[in-house]
Protein backbone atom coordinates (compact mmCIF):
# COMPACT_ATOMS: atom_id res chain seq x y z
CA UNK A 1 0.00 0.00 0.00
CA UNK A 2 1.03 3.24 -0.92
CA UNK A 3 0.54 6.41 1.94
CA UNK A 4 -0.13 10.03 0.33
CA UNK A 5 -0.54 13.01 1.65
CA UNK A 6 -2.18 15.69 0.38
CA UNK A 7 -1.70 18.95 1.67
CA UNK A 8 -3.99 22.04 0.09
CA UNK A 9 -6.16 25.01 1.19
CA UNK A 10 -8.49 24.23 -1.00
CA UNK A 11 -11.39 21.53 -0.28
CA UNK A 12 -12.40 21.30 -3.81
CA UNK A 13 -9.06 20.40 -5.12
CA UNK A 14 -7.55 17.84 -2.28
CA UNK A 15 -10.93 15.86 -3.55
CA UNK A 16 -10.11 16.15 -7.23
CA UNK A 17 -6.83 15.36 -6.41
CA UNK A 18 -7.99 12.16 -4.05
CA UNK A 19 -10.32 11.10 -7.35
CA UNK A 20 -7.35 11.06 -9.74
CA UNK A 21 -5.41 8.90 -7.41
CA UNK A 22 -7.54 6.43 -6.80
CA UNK A 23 -8.34 6.22 -10.46
CA UNK A 24 -4.69 5.63 -11.29
CA UNK A 25 -4.91 2.88 -8.29
CA UNK A 26 -7.36 0.87 -10.02
CA UNK A 27 -5.80 1.39 -13.16
CA UNK A 28 -2.38 0.04 -11.59
CA UNK A 29 -3.71 -2.95 -9.18
CA UNK A 30 -2.34 -0.79 -6.50
CA UNK A 31 -3.81 0.31 -3.17
CA UNK A 32 -3.50 3.88 -2.10
CA UNK A 33 -4.36 5.85 0.86
CA UNK A 34 -4.62 9.52 1.17
CA UNK A 35 -4.63 11.31 4.07
CA UNK A 36 -5.56 14.82 3.55
CA UNK A 37 -4.27 18.14 5.00
CA UNK A 38 -5.78 21.65 4.70
CA UNK A 39 -2.58 23.70 5.72
CA UNK A 40 1.31 22.88 6.16
CA UNK A 41 1.20 24.14 10.26
CA UNK A 42 -1.67 21.12 10.11
CA UNK A 43 0.60 18.28 7.89
CA UNK A 44 3.83 19.53 10.26
CA UNK A 45 2.39 18.88 13.63
CA UNK A 46 0.53 15.57 12.61
CA UNK A 47 2.96 14.25 10.52
CA UNK A 48 2.80 10.56 9.79
CA UNK A 49 6.30 9.14 9.38
CA UNK A 50 4.51 5.96 7.19
CA UNK A 51 4.05 8.51 4.09
CA UNK A 52 5.58 7.39 1.06
CA UNK A 53 4.98 10.69 -0.88
CA UNK A 54 3.40 14.08 -0.29
CA UNK A 55 1.66 16.33 -2.59
CA UNK A 56 2.66 19.66 -1.02
CA UNK A 57 0.74 23.10 -2.09
CA UNK A 58 3.24 25.93 -2.23
CA UNK A 59 1.05 29.01 -1.76
CA UNK A 60 -0.99 28.13 1.44
CA UNK A 61 -2.31 30.91 4.48
CA UNK A 62 -1.03 29.77 7.42
CA UNK A 63 2.56 27.95 6.51
CA UNK A 64 3.48 27.88 3.09
CA UNK A 65 4.51 24.24 1.43
CA UNK A 66 8.14 25.95 1.56
CA UNK A 67 8.14 26.23 5.03
CA UNK A 68 6.24 23.35 5.97
CA UNK A 69 9.14 21.37 3.84
CA UNK A 70 12.20 22.51 5.56
CA UNK A 71 10.05 21.04 8.19
CA UNK A 72 9.41 17.98 7.09
CA UNK A 73 12.76 17.40 5.88
CA UNK A 74 13.97 17.68 9.60
CA UNK A 75 11.48 15.04 10.46
CA UNK A 76 11.94 12.49 7.52
CA UNK A 77 15.04 12.80 5.16
CA UNK A 78 13.97 10.20 2.35
CA UNK A 79 10.10 11.05 1.99
CA UNK A 80 9.49 11.88 -1.82
CA UNK A 81 7.87 15.88 -2.26
CA UNK A 82 6.27 16.61 -5.09
CA UNK A 83 5.06 20.69 -4.99
CA UNK A 84 2.25 21.55 -6.38
CA UNK A 85 1.90 25.60 -7.38
CA UNK A 86 -0.22 27.86 -9.95
CA UNK A 87 3.44 29.90 -10.38
CA UNK A 88 6.47 28.49 -12.35
CA UNK A 89 8.75 30.93 -10.22
CA UNK A 90 8.39 28.31 -6.81
CA UNK A 91 9.63 25.45 -8.70
CA UNK A 92 13.40 26.33 -8.00
CA UNK A 93 13.10 26.83 -4.95
CA UNK A 94 11.39 23.97 -3.83
CA UNK A 95 14.44 21.41 -5.18
CA UNK A 96 16.36 23.20 -1.82
CA UNK A 97 14.44 20.84 -0.01
CA UNK A 98 15.13 17.60 -2.25
CA UNK A 99 11.55 18.18 -4.31
CA UNK A 100 10.47 15.13 -6.47
CA UNK A 101 9.06 17.32 -9.15
CA UNK A 102 6.61 20.37 -9.27
CA UNK A 103 2.94 20.09 -10.87
CA UNK A 104 1.47 23.31 -12.03
CA UNK A 105 -2.13 23.11 -11.06
CA UNK A 106 -4.46 22.27 -12.34
CA UNK A 107 -3.76 19.06 -12.64
CA UNK A 108 -5.32 16.96 -15.41
CA UNK A 109 -5.70 12.75 -14.95
CA UNK A 110 -2.74 12.38 -17.61
CA UNK A 111 -0.06 14.32 -15.92
CA UNK A 112 -1.10 12.61 -12.81
CA UNK A 113 -0.66 9.28 -14.20
CA UNK A 114 3.13 10.26 -15.96
CA UNK A 115 4.26 11.51 -12.67
CA UNK A 116 3.26 8.69 -10.51
CA UNK A 117 4.75 6.01 -13.05
CA UNK A 118 8.12 8.12 -13.04
CA UNK A 119 7.86 8.24 -9.42
CA UNK A 120 7.45 4.67 -8.29
CA UNK A 121 10.25 3.85 -11.38
CA UNK A 122 12.51 6.10 -9.16
CA UNK A 123 12.08 5.00 -6.11
CA UNK A 124 14.08 2.75 -4.37
CA UNK A 125 12.48 -1.19 -4.32
CA UNK A 126 14.66 -2.01 -0.98
CA UNK A 127 13.23 -0.07 2.07
CA UNK A 128 16.07 1.60 4.22
CA UNK A 129 15.49 0.43 7.65
CA UNK A 130 14.44 3.38 10.35
CA UNK A 131 13.17 4.03 13.64
CA UNK A 132 10.23 6.30 13.96
CA UNK A 133 10.06 7.72 17.45
CA UNK A 134 8.15 11.07 18.97
CA UNK A 135 9.21 13.47 20.37
CA UNK A 136 8.75 16.89 22.50
CA UNK A 137 9.31 18.59 19.12
CA UNK A 138 7.25 16.58 16.57
CA UNK A 139 7.41 12.72 14.89
CA UNK A 140 10.76 11.73 13.49
CA UNK A 141 11.92 9.05 10.51
CA UNK A 142 15.35 7.77 12.04
CA UNK A 143 17.45 5.85 9.79
CA UNK A 144 19.60 3.52 11.12
CA UNK A 145 22.42 4.78 8.70
CA UNK A 146 21.91 8.16 10.42
CA UNK A 147 22.03 6.80 14.35
CA UNK A 148 25.62 7.66 15.89
CA UNK A 149 24.23 6.16 19.50
CA UNK A 150 21.72 6.61 21.84
CA UNK A 151 22.17 7.91 25.84
CA UNK A 152 20.25 8.20 28.61
CA UNK A 153 19.09 12.23 29.26
CA UNK A 154 16.50 13.21 31.82
CA UNK A 155 14.74 10.08 32.07
CA UNK A 156 14.49 10.13 28.36
CA UNK A 157 16.38 9.08 25.53
CA UNK A 158 18.90 11.27 23.70
CA UNK A 159 19.50 10.21 20.24
CA UNK A 160 22.42 11.21 18.35
CA UNK A 161 22.25 11.37 14.57
CA UNK A 162 24.04 13.07 11.80
CA UNK A 163 21.93 15.72 11.93
CA UNK A 164 19.94 16.35 14.89
CA UNK A 165 20.10 15.05 18.74
CA UNK A 166 16.74 14.07 19.42
CA UNK A 167 14.78 13.25 22.78
CA UNK A 168 13.23 10.42 22.67
CA UNK A 169 10.54 8.83 25.52
CA UNK A 170 11.17 4.94 24.90
CA UNK A 171 13.20 3.75 27.67
CA UNK A 172 16.48 1.85 26.86
CA UNK A 173 15.28 -1.84 27.37
CA UNK A 174 12.32 -0.75 24.57
CA UNK A 175 15.40 0.78 22.46
CA UNK A 176 17.56 -2.56 22.61
CA UNK A 177 14.58 -5.00 21.54
CA UNK A 178 13.86 -2.77 18.22
CA UNK A 179 17.43 -2.23 17.41
CA UNK A 180 18.35 -6.29 18.13
CA UNK A 181 20.30 -7.72 15.12
CA UNK A 182 20.47 -4.67 13.66
CA UNK A 183 24.13 -3.80 14.23
CA UNK A 184 23.54 -2.07 17.27
CA UNK A 185 24.88 -2.64 20.83
CA UNK A 186 24.62 -1.99 24.78
CA UNK A 187 27.66 -1.17 25.87
CA UNK A 188 26.94 0.51 28.63
CA UNK A 189 23.90 0.77 31.01
CA UNK A 190 23.24 4.37 29.51
CA UNK A 191 24.62 3.62 26.34
CA UNK A 192 23.59 1.80 22.89
CA UNK A 193 26.14 2.20 20.19
CA UNK A 194 25.85 1.99 16.37
CA UNK A 195 28.57 -0.94 15.73
CA UNK A 196 28.89 0.56 12.11
CA UNK A 197 30.43 3.80 13.71
CA UNK A 198 33.07 2.16 15.88
CA UNK A 199 36.48 3.14 15.33
CA UNK A 200 38.15 1.30 18.55
CA UNK A 201 38.51 0.78 21.72
CA UNK A 202 40.60 1.54 24.58
CA UNK A 203 40.18 0.39 28.13
CA UNK A 204 36.73 1.59 29.40
CA UNK A 205 36.35 3.69 26.08
CA UNK A 206 34.71 3.61 22.35
CA UNK A 207 35.77 5.79 20.13
CA UNK A 208 33.40 6.54 16.93
CA UNK A 209 35.28 7.50 13.46
CA UNK A 210 33.19 10.95 13.88
CA UNK A 211 35.84 11.06 16.87
CA UNK A 212 32.93 11.03 19.65
CA UNK A 213 34.10 8.86 22.63
CA UNK A 214 31.50 7.32 24.60
CA UNK A 215 32.18 4.74 27.40
CA UNK A 216 32.21 0.73 27.95
CA UNK A 217 31.20 -0.02 31.54
CA UNK A 218 33.35 -3.17 32.70
CA UNK A 219 30.20 -5.77 33.19
CA UNK A 220 28.93 -5.13 29.64
CA UNK A 221 32.09 -5.18 28.19
CA UNK A 222 32.87 -8.93 27.40
CA UNK A 223 29.85 -9.60 25.78
CA UNK A 224 29.92 -5.66 23.81
CA UNK A 225 33.34 -7.23 22.07
CA UNK A 226 32.50 -10.42 21.16
CA UNK A 227 29.41 -8.73 19.70
CA UNK A 228 31.92 -6.54 17.81
CA UNK A 229 34.16 -9.00 16.91
CA UNK A 230 31.07 -10.97 15.23
CA UNK A 231 29.87 -7.55 13.52
CA UNK A 232 33.36 -7.00 12.13
CA UNK A 233 34.03 -10.48 11.22
CA UNK A 234 31.27 -9.89 8.60
CA UNK A 235 32.26 -7.41 6.74
CA UNK A 236 36.73 -8.44 6.99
Amino acid sequence: MLHIAVCDDEKNFIASLDDLLQKYAAQTDLEIKVTPFYDGSELVEKYDTTFDLIFLDIQMNQMNGLKAAERIRQMDEEVSIIFLTTLTQYSLEGYKYQATNYIIKPIKYARLKAEMDKWRKRRPQGDSPYLAVSSPSGKYRIFLKTLHYIETFNRSLLLHTEQENIICSKSMKEMEQALRSKGFARCHTSYIVNLFFVKGVKKLEIELITGEIIPISQPKRKEFMEQLADYWGDFL
